[in-house]
């Protein structure tokens, strides 16, 4: 994949980089600041960016805002947010604009399997939360507490863009097991049948337009 990054670290930009470049990718620019990123996303059209959510001058929600820019320049671009907080109004109206996004804590980049299966489940078209956004986020909004803990735990694992069989290998159950999981996921959250194909991220995002 050719890949744009905005992040003002140097240490940290230079580490995906030649972690990025090492799983065969091509960093095609690498930016500090929300312009410079939206400038080199329009220029090279890449297949994945990724963008801190803190960036100068005032190191608050430059980068949030950047790639709300432009998704609404490039709908359906591929983002990856990185930061070191839980920015709930932010990350929520982002991760409602649709698939291709995803948002990770910086300490996450630390496990590097489940830093590049998120990042090519993004640029498949998919929706990746961290666990421990996804935990904030959930405990603001009442339709995810009918959830029993198990059911939490695999809506966690849907949420890093984990397919039914992985889940149940993760948690060492059946199939089967996972199937009715979902199943009663899906009907607590009220998701129709009609929505399946795009049930799996409504069931991450639901909770955050009620």
């Amino acid at each position: 994949m050719r890949i744009v990054i905005a992040e003002d670290n140097v240490v940290l930009a230079q580490g995906l980089v030649l972690l990025l470049r090492e799983d065969g990718h091509e960093v095609v620019a690498v930016t500090t600041d929300a312009p410079s990123f939206v400038e080199a996303v329009l220029e090279h059209r890449p297949e994945m960016t990724i963008i801190d959510v803190r960036l100068p001058p005032t190191f608050r929600h430059e980068g949030i805002r950047a790639a709300q820019q432009i998704r609404a320049l490039i709908p359906g671009q591929p983002i990856l947010v990185f930061s070191q907080y839980v920015e709930h109004t932010y990350a929520r109206d982002l991760l409602q604009a649709g698939g291709s996004i995803g948002y990770l804590l910086k300490d996450r980049v630390a496990r590097v399997d489940d830093f590049l299966h998120a990042l090519h489940h993004i640029a498949a078209g998919g929706t990746v939360m961290d666990p421990e956004v996804l935990d904030q986020l959930i405990t603001r909004h009442d339709p995810i507490t009918t959830l029993t803990p198990r059911e939490r735990e695999v809506l966690d694992l849907m949420a890093q863009g984990y397919a039914n069989a992985e889940i149940a290998r993760l948690l060492t159950v059946t199939d089967r097991a996972i199937h009715k999981h979902i199943t009663n996921i899906f009907t607590k959250l009220d998701l129709p049948p009609e929505d399946s194909g795009h049930r799996r991220v409504l069931a991450v995002l639901a909770y955050l337009s009620r």
